[in-house]
């Protein structure tokens, strides 16, 4: 036995030194079972072996063959290949991969912030008769793992898989993308792989490389500081234990836990404060206060519907809550955006009166139920509506939160983690949605975002790789009157952005809710997507996406004359009514509503009380409400103005 263990370890020396023990060819994530390549082009096929090992690839019934370089590094460029399969690819060196059900179609590069990485799941009330007969082995996505490096270019992924389109998977899809994908596979029945490399809150600096960031030197600095493995494990450390502290002193000293059990059917709650829902606390005698507050409603349930399963959809409250009725725990959802939608179990439900209690955890802002959303309960074929007249009663008030220190979000850190390991594998095009974190420096934007689309064609080695985006859509309170606007200026930088080639913008402004920036309807972003994409990428002359744009302005009297640019469309509005959201300014500089008219295809504006105008501004506002300017093909005017204040 002893001698045996002394020739075991004199193998293993052998192979160590010689390098056999890692002779195993090993490929990147992407190349794996149900991928995607992308058809009518050269395509890489790349991993790594043993130095100057020699890889054969076999595919289609050809064999092609490859050489690792000194450090085992290998790239293969197949020739290229009509959209179709499935197919099957092996790989020889010492060892043999097989990798099966692969697809020659479009490969779609998905990134971006929340509202892109927004899962199908977020949306499946809108969608439900859609999700039951998604089954469409021919659209794909790999979902990128999230993660951050400041340090280097990473070269593959911590994990991902190539999941095909059934009811269940794609409720992980990206929503937008999804539409997206389906809307260009109905049109042209070529397999459509989704690449979803994207991550909520990150600002666009986030996605560029070193190189790109060279012309933003705060920005570079900034990304080279956090290269400090020190300071990121010190920082993280500080923030979780603040959040914990936080929320532990909450917890311990809510009177709804301490003193007595406010969410039991029982509880006697007739001192309690009543407040509407929906709405804010701030409103009601606790007032503008951070900590716990808890809600308590009854309602009534028929014999008939007693016992049965329910739905809750309690959509969204600021910030997190917990969900009893008649005193069992029903669900909870930890911060904010999601929507609530809670699955009741059967038995829970009595007959006559029932109570619902939510506890609601805010730690800064304004806590409550927001606004203009449905609160409900749906049991049986019966809604009965939870809006109205709810008790409350503060549990703990305690100060806000301090905010946290997002180290994901830094500048290139994304890049070279989730976007870098992409670089060998060729890809169709990008469609971006993002901008939301930027909008604290709004005229910065389109630099950066120029920055960004050139950045990635030339790492992606496609100096005209197409690029598709989404303009902001409506966000926030409409205002009674025309106002500066962050947002308004983002959606400038965008459509400035447009001066990049083979470029494309989605306008959006009638596609968001003024009290969610997480907008549902996300079928219609895929489906603008996807009509710039016809236009741009797969070249459908009968396809007209964008509105014309605002060129220039003529003085006349006391009107302003507004010229746009050529277009196959004509101007004209929604059901041909009355225009919105114009506003003009004199001398002043001060803008008030205007009335404006289309003539031919130039628009003329004026106010009765304005006799030397000098300026307009159309759809110019956080949420631009009743914008309705559009061109006979029904694709929206970008929001614009004339001066540059």
């Amino acid at each position: 036995m002893k001698q045996l263990k002394q020739l075991n370890a004199v193998l293993l020396f052998f192979f160590l030194i010689s390098g056999s023990i890692f002779a195993n060819v090993r490929l990147p994530k992407l190349i794996s079972n149900g991928m995607v390549l992308e058809r009518n082009v050269k395509v890489n096929i790349w991993g790594w072996a043993d130095p100057s090992e020699k890889i054969v690839i076999t595919l289609d019934g050809k064999n092609y063959s490859i050489i690792a370089n000194d450090k085992g590094d290998w790239k293969l460029v197949l020739p290229p290949h009509q959209a179709g399969g499935p197919f099957i690819m092996t790989i020889t060196a010492k060892n043999r991969l097989q990798i099966n059900n692969i697809l020659f179609g479009d490969i779609w590069l998905c990134s971006g912030q929340s509202n892109m990485e927004l899962p199908v799941s977020r949306v499946k009330t809108l969608y439900e008769s859609e999700i039951r007969k998604a089954n469409n082995p021919n659209i794909r996505s790999f979902t990128v793992p999230q993660k951050y490096n400041f340090k280097s270019s990473e070269i593959d992924f911590d994990g991902g898989s190539w999941q095909e389109v059934n009811p269940v998977s794609v409720l992980d899809f990206s929503a937008a993308a999804y539409f997206f994908a389906n809307e260009l596979y109905t049109k042209y029945k070529v397999p459509i792989g989704l690449i979803n490399s994207s991550l909520g809150g990150s600002p666009a600096q986030a996605w560029i490389s070193e190189e790109g960031l060279k012309s933003f030197p705060n920005y570079l600095n900034e990304a080279y500081k956090w290269r400090d493995d020190d300071l990121i494990r010190d920082t993280e450390a500080l923030d979780r234990n603040i959040s914990k502290t936080w929320y532990a002193e909450a917890d311990h000293n809510d009177a709804g836990h301490q003193l007595q059990n406010w969410k039991s059917a029982e509880l006697n709650d007739s001192n309690w404060i009543s407040m509407n829902v929906p709405g804010y606390w701030y409103e009601t005698p606790i007032g503008n206060v951070n900590g716990v507050v808890w809600f308590r409603k009854e309602f009534n349930i028929s014999k008939e519907n007693s016992g049965k399963t329910a739905f809750l959809n309690l959509s969204r409250i600021v910030d997190a809550d917990s969900v009893f009725i008649n005193g069992k725990f029903i669900g909870n959802t930890t911060y904010q955006y999601p929507p609530r939608w809670y699955n009741v179990p059967a038995n829970v439900l009595i007959e006559g009166k029932n109570v619902i209690v939510v506890r609601v955890v805010n730690n800064s802002g304004k806590g409550g139920f927001v606004l203009d959303k449905p609160y409900e309960l749906t049991v049986g074929n019966k809604i009965i509506d939870l809006k109205g007249v709810w008790k409350i009663k503060l549990g703990y008030k305690i100060s806000a939160l301090p905010s946290q220190t997002f180290i994901r979000w830094k500048p290139m850190g994304l890049y070279n983690a989730m976007i870098a390991p992409l670089l060998n594998y060729n890809i169709k095009g990008a469609i971006w949605y993002q901008g939301e974190s930027n909008t604290g420096d709004s005229k910065e934007y389109s630099s950066l975002l120029s920055t960004l689309i050139n950045d990635w064609r030339s790492h992606f080695r496609q100096k005209n790789l197409p690029f598709l985006y989404v303009q902001l859509p409506n966000f926030m309170e409409a205002k009674l009157q025309p106002s500066e606007s962050n947002w308004a200026l983002l959606r400038e930088s965008q459509l400035k952005t447009l001066s990049v080639p083979n470029t494309g913008m989605a306008v959006t402004i009638d596609a968001g809710e003024w009290n969610d920036i997480h907008p549902l309807n996300k079928k219609i972003i895929g489906q603008r997507l996807a009509k710039l994409a016809e236009q741009i990428v797969y070249k459908n002359k009968k396809v007209f996406a964008s509105a014309p744009q605002y060129k220039s302005m003529k003085i006349v009297g006391n009107t302003i004359e507004l010229t746009f640019s050529k277009s196959a469309n004509l101007l004209t509005s929604i059901e041909k009514k009355d225009l919105n959201c114009f506003a003009i300014a004199g001398a002043d500089k001060k803008f008030v509503w205007a009335k404006a008219e289309i003539k031919g295809n130039k628009i003329v504006v004026w106010n009765d009380n304005i006799q030397q105008p000098i300026a307009v501004r159309y759809a110019w506002a956080d949420n631009p409400n009743g914008a309705n300017l559009i061109d006979t093909e029904g694709n929206f005017v970008s929001p614009f103005r004339t001066d540059s204040w």
